[in-house]
C-alpha cells in the first residue's frame, strides 16, 4: 500500500489509505464582492501550480509547451473566479504600462473624429490605452498637456496637426524628450519624429480632372489659408493638371480663406468668399473648394441665391468628413483615408516603442499615402 499521498488529477486527492474523495470547493470564496482574486486563487481553483498558471494567463513564451487542456483548464477557472491581473504590477515588472499619449489640436474639428477611430480601434486591438487631450489650438495647453503625458510616462505620442501646428518650436518640444511620436497630418522632414499624410498634390489632381472631365471650363477657386502646410501642394496639383490639360485658370475666380487658428471659419469663409464671387457677377459653372466644410459654406451661399447645386453649379471638396455624405445634395469631394491613417500612426509609434525597449536604432518614417476621388451629387456633367 502506498505511504505517500498521490495528486491523481485537478480536484482529486488520494489519500494514504488508498480512498479517494473529492474536492468538492477547494477554493475559500472571496468574503467580499470586492475581494481581490489572485493568481494562486485561480491555481488552488484548477489543481495547478501558481507558477504555470502564471505563465498561461500572462502569455509568457514558456505557454506554448503548455498542453491546451490545460490552458482551458486555467483559463476557465480564472473566468469562473472573476481574476483580473494586475495592470500595474506587470507594468513595474516589464517596465511597460502600455498607455499613448493622443494629442488633438482640435477635437471639435470634423478631420479629427474618423482619425481617433482608427487610433483607438488599432491601439485597442494591441492592448494599449490612449490618454487624449484636446490642445484647443492653444501653445500652452500643448506645452502643459506635453509635460503631463511624459509625467505619466507614456511609450508614445500621437499628435493630429491642424494649421496652428506651424510653430516649428512644437516639433522641437516633442524632439527634446526623446519619446517615439507620430504626427498625422503634417510631412515632416525630421530623422526624429515619424509623420503621416495624405498626398494632396496628387488629391487635387484627382479632383481637377474630375471637373474637367464633366466639361467644365469656367471653374472657380477657394483656396486654403497661405500658412497651412496643405494649400500649396494642393494648389500645385490644380496648376499642374491646367498645364498638362492646356486649361487656362481664370485669375478673377480665384479667393483665398483667410488666416485663422480656428476650423470653423473655413464654413463661413466659403460661404462669404462664394457670395463675393457671385456679387462680382463672375459666372463660374463649377467651385473647388479647399476642403470639405469650405464647400458646405460654398453650397449654402449658392442656395440663398437661388443657384441649384448641380443643375447650375458643381461643386466638389477635399477630406471626405462624416457629413459629406449626409448633406443635401451629397458632396463629391478627395477621400482622405483618415481611419487607416490614424491606424498606421499607431503602428509606427508601436515601431519606435519596441525599438526603444529592445535598446535597438529606430529611425523615422515618413508616409504619405493616396487619395480617393469619392463622386456623389454634388457634380455633374455640363449641359
Amino acid at each position: 500500500m502506498a505511504t505517500a499521498t498521490a495528486i491523481s488529477r485537478p480536484g482529486t486527492v488520494t489519500c494514504v489509505t488508498g480512498c479517494l474523495h473529492a474536492i468538492s470547493n477547494p477554493v475559500p470564496r472571496p468574503k467580499s464582492d470586492h475581494a481581490v482574486v489572485t493568481i494562486r486563487d485561480v491555481a488552488s481553483e484548477s489543481g495547478y501550480s501558481p507558477a504555470t498558471v502564471s505563465i498561461v494567463l500572462n502569455n509568457a513564451p514558456l505557454a506554448r509547451y503548455i498542453p491546451a487542456p490545460t490552458k482551458q483548464r486555467i483559463e476557465k477557472a480564472a473566468s469562473k473566479l472573476g481574476y483580473r491581473p494586475n495592470v500595474i504590477a506587470r507594468s513595474l515588472r516589464s517596465r511597460r504600462n502600455h498607455t499613448v499619449g493622443v494629442m488633438v489640436f482640435d477635437l471639435m474639428d470634423p478631420f479629427c473624429t474618423p482619425i481617433l477611430r482608427g487610433i483607438e480601434y488599432a491601439l485597442s486591438e494591441s492592448s494599449y490605452l490612449a490618454i487624449l487631450t484636446d490642445v484647443r489650438n492653444q501653445r500652452a495647453r500643448f506645452e502643459r498637456y506635453l509635460e503631463m503625458l511624459l509625467d505619466r510616462q507614456v511609450e508614445g505620442l500621437i499628435v493630429i496637426a491642424n494649421w496652428l501646428f506651424v510653430d516649428i518650436d512644437l516639433l522641437a518640444d516633442l524632439e527634446q524628450h526623446n519619446i517615439p511620436s507620430v504626427v498625422i497630418g503634417r510631412e515632416l522632414k525630421t530623422q526624429s519624429i515619424s509623420s503621416v499624410m495624405v498626398d494632396n498634390e496628387a488629391g487635387a489632381h484627382l479632383a481637377m480632372e474630375h471637373l474637367y472631365s464633366l466639361g467644365h471650363r469656367k471653374i472657380a477657386f477657394i483656396r486654403g489659408p497661405e500658412t497651412l502646410v496643405d494649400t500649396s501642394p494642393r494648389w500645385h496639383g490644380i496648376r499642374r493638371f491646367a498645364h498638362l490639360a492646356g486649361y487656362e485658370i481664370d485669375s478673377r475666380l480665384l479667393m483665398d480663406l483667410p488666416e485663422s487658428t480656428d476650423p470653423a471659419t473655413g464654413f463661413e469663409g466659403g460661404y462669404r468668399l462664394t457670395e463675393e464671387l457671385l456679387k462680382q457677377k463672375r459666372k463660374f459653372t463649377a467651385l473647388m473648394a479647399f476642403d470639405d466644410v469650405t464647400a458646405f459654406g460654398a453650397i449654402r451661399a449658392l442656395a440663398k441665391a437661388g443657384i441649384r447645386v448641380p443643375d447650375q453649379c458643381s461643386v466638389i471638396g477635399f477630406d471626405d468628413v462624416a457629413p459629406a455624405a449626409l448633406i443635401t445634395p451629397a458632396l463629391t469631394t478627395v477621400r482622405q483615408p483618415l481611419e487607416a491613417m490614424g491606424a498606421m500612426a499607431v503602428a509606427m509609434a508601436q515601431e519606435g516603442m519596441n525599438a526603444g525597449f529592445e535598446k535597438r536604432e529606430f529611425q523615422a518614417t515618413h508616409r504619405r499615402v493616396a487619395p480617393e476621388l469619392v463622386v456623389r451629387e454634388s457634380t455633374r456633367k455640363l449641359s
